[in-house]
C-alpha cells in the first residue's frame, strides 16, 4: 500500500482508522500496517477518541452495517489464517 504524504489525513480517514481499532477489534500496530500509518499517530488518535477530545460521530448502526462489519472481520481473519 502506498504511503500518504505527511500530515494529509481527512477526518473520515482518521475516523475509519480509529473505528478499526475500537470497533473492529484490531490492534494499533495491525491497523497501522494495513493503512501504512505510524503507530504513534494512530495511537494518539485512539487515545484522543477515548478521552473525548477527538470526536468520532456515531450514528445508530443498522443491521446491514453490522453484517458488513462482521463479514469484514471474518474476511480479515480468513486472510490471516490463509497466510499462516
Amino acid at each position: 500500500m502506498e504511503k500518504t504524504p505527511r500530515g494529509v489525513f481527512t477526518k473520515e480517514f482518521k475516523e475509519e482508522a480509529v473505528k478499526m481499532v475500537i470497533d473492529g477489534g484490531l490492534s494499533i500496530p495491525e491497523v497501522g500496517r494495513r493503512l501504512s500509518l505510524p503507530t504513534s499517530i494512530l495511537g494518539r488518535w485512539v487515545t484522543q477518541t477515548r478521552k473525548g477530545s477527538f470526536v468520532v460521530k456515531r450514528s445508530p448502526v443498522t443491521e446491514g452495517e453490522m453484517e458488513l462489519a462482521r463479514l469484514k472481520r471474518e474476511n480479515a481473519l480468513l486472510k490471516m489464517e490463509r497466510d499462516i
